[in-house]
């Protein structure tokens, strides 16, 4: 009898050794990828590009096209990766067997050798843009093309929004989309939701504050308010800084249209150093360094739940516009010199 119940206590030993080496393993390494731009005519190719994110430790990247020095470049890596669809290219994927095309040419031809993450269909594209009507038929599509790939579990379908499409964001619990985006988003985050998708919003305290320097903080956008300091009380929650407060807002947002189960990704933030208003080296490198110390902290509507957050971008982007501070948003100089120092990225 003994002998028979340690047969059984090894077996079910094994089966839950078994079941917890399948389950995804945890690195402790921070989620936090950085956007490979590249509308500039002095950077790097792409292979150098890689193997500075290698160098870095960066281990996710969105690219805004499907560059084909990149992916190539991408190949045999562990980087995980966002592909961008362009705008441009929106109305031609309405087609299905273009998207079919699109998918076969720019992600089966290159998996699993490139760890492709998310497709954002599209960028910030606004609801009255002339472009507007082909995203969420293009987002089916390509996800459609996926499923026929047997890729839908691997690789997920989404959009990259702004701030813009919030009519309310204060406090961050009223944050809800305009009367004039809600047609256009609403399908979208139900869309994500039947597919477990993320939610891809760029989040910039940077225009938020140089927009309304008089009523927002400065020390509110860089994460440098005094410790126990609320700047923003909503209900029984207390704010200290602005990136949180926009991102529950976009939570907020999502909850009102049937996106309570939607995760929010933060596609693209960053600080220019140059060129504008506020934009400098010492308030860039404070931002930066502070939000990637602050990403495994989580918002007061999702504490301790890790934020997976794209730092805009590698390098400057000298070709940029029309704002000189689009220029100046690089983590690095072309020449890949540090534009700011105890930046650790994992």
């Amino acid at each position: 009898m003994a002998a028979r119940r340690e047969k059984l206590f090894v077996a079910v030993t094994l089966l839950l050794l078994g079941s917890v080496m399948n389950q995804p393993q945890l690195t402790g390494a921070k989620l936090i990828g950085v956007c490979n731009g590249r509308v500039a005519n002095n950077l790097p190719s792409e292979e150098e590009v890689v193997q500075f994110y290698n160098l870095k430790g960066i281990k996710m990247m969105r690219i805004y096209d499907p560059n084909e020095a990149t992916l190539h470049a991408l190949m045999g890596t562990n980087i995980q990766l966002i592909l961008g669809v362009p705008n441009e290219d929106l109305a031609s994927l309405v087609d299905p067997l273009a998207a079919s095309c699109w998918i076969s040419q720019n992600v089966i031809a290159f998996s699993p050798q490139v760890k492709f993450k998310y497709i954002a269909v599209g960028n910030e594209v606004k609801p009255l843009d002339a472009n507007a009507q082909f995203v969420l038929p293009a987002m089916q599509n390509i996800y459609n093309a996926l499923v026929s790939a047997n890729l839908q579990t691997q690789i997920k379908v989404s959009t990259a929004v702004d701030a813009t499409l919030l009519g309310s964001s204060f406090p961050p619990s009223s944050g809800a989309f305009s009367e004039s985006s809600s047609s256009y988003i609403t399908p979208i985050v139900q869309f994500l939701a039947n597919v477990k998708a993320p939610f891809l919003a760029n989040v910039y305290p940077y225009f938020s504050y140089v927009g309304d320097p008089v009523n927002i903080r400065l020390d509110y956008t860089l994460f440098t308010v005094p410790d126990g300091e609320s700047v923003v009380k909503d209900g029984s929650l207390s704010y200290y800084n602005m990136f949180d407060a926009m991102l529950d807002a976009f939570y907020s947002a999502l909850d009102k249209v049937g996106g309570s189960s939607v995760e929010i990704v933060v596609s693209e933030s960053g600080w220019p150093s140059a060129g504008g208003f506020a934009a400098t080296v010492s308030n860039a490198g404070t931002y930066y360094k502070n939000l990637i110390e602050h990403v495994d902290k989580g918002t007061p509507k999702r504490p301790g739940k890790a934020i997976e957050t794209y730092l805009f971008a590698l390098f400057d982007e000298n070709q940029k516009g029309p704002a000189e501070t689009e220029q100046h948003f690089g983590l690095f100089s072309p020449d890949k010199q540090a534009k700011y120092e105890n930046i650790i990225f994992n």
